[in-house]
């Protein structure tokens, strides 16, 4: 496949869209996502606002530029980790991801701050985030799957009945019709034990029981893989 050249002024373009949003992530870090302001990079910049906004027409158009790029991150690091462990051992495989997702959240806390804290009032994440925001628990339940077949569940799975029986079962023919809908529950369980866990450890609510949380974090994970089944 014959390389792809890029002109001079698509190569610029490319550069000072990295720089905006270096600058937008550092106001993330000193003003939080809901102060972050257009005029306010421009000016960091040394940018008129008005040739700014033809880079991001509007602060949520910045925004979701922010939030795709932290999600993706944040999914290469769970799908890297995944793929690093032999392929017969999910265990290995959700502690890895358990561990790669933390060590990038506490890399990038207020990345995580935009992704899993407090939503900024008026801004609604548009259908381009899905995919990304999708990679790691989707990582995750490639974990499930590969162990199909051999889950062993620390207790039986609870039947599904009624609304959440029909989202599960929609949701697990689509993406895990292997392990079925009353296990892909419990993976999305863990899913959001594994949030919660990093949303505690990052924003405080640990100080002065379970800090530091490595012990805890570790326990956790293994506890929630103890749930699911991983063998």
């Amino acid at each position: 496949m014959a390389p792809v050249i890029r002109t001079a002024r698509e190569r610029a373009r490319e550069e000072l869209t990295l720089e905006i949003k270096r600058e937008a992530r550092r106001q993330l870090a000193v003003e939080g996502a809901q102060r972050l302001s257009l005029r306010a990079v421009a000016r960091e910049l040394g940018m008129a606002s008005s040739a700014l906004y033809r880079y991001f027409p509007s602060r949520d158009d910045l925004l979701t530029a922010l939030i795709i790029d932290a999600y993706n991150a944040v999914g290469e690091r769970a799908e890297t980790a995944v793929a690093e462990c032999p392929a017969d051992d999910p265990r290995a495989q959700w502690r890895a991801l358990c561990h790669g997702v933390r060590a990038w959240a506490k890399e990038h806390p207020h990345e995580y701050a935009l992704l899993f804290g407090t939503p900024v009032p008026g801004y609604a994440a548009p259908q381009e985030t899905v995919a990304p925001a999708a990679r790691v628990p989707l990582a995750l339940i490639s974990v499930v799957r590969g162990a199909a077949g051999r889950l062993e569940p620390a207790a039986p799975v609870r039947p599904l009945r009624g609304v959440l029986a029909e989202q599960a079962s929609a949701v697990a023919e689509q993406i895990a019709p292997e392990v079925g809908a009353g296990v892909l529950t419990r993976g999305v369980v863990a899913w959001s034990q594994l949030v919660g866990m990093l949303s505690f450890e990052l924003f405080g609510h640990f100080v002065g029981t379970f800090e530091p949380a490595d012990e805890f974090f570790d326990h956790t994970v293994e506890e929630m893989a103890d749930f699911v089944g991983l063998p």
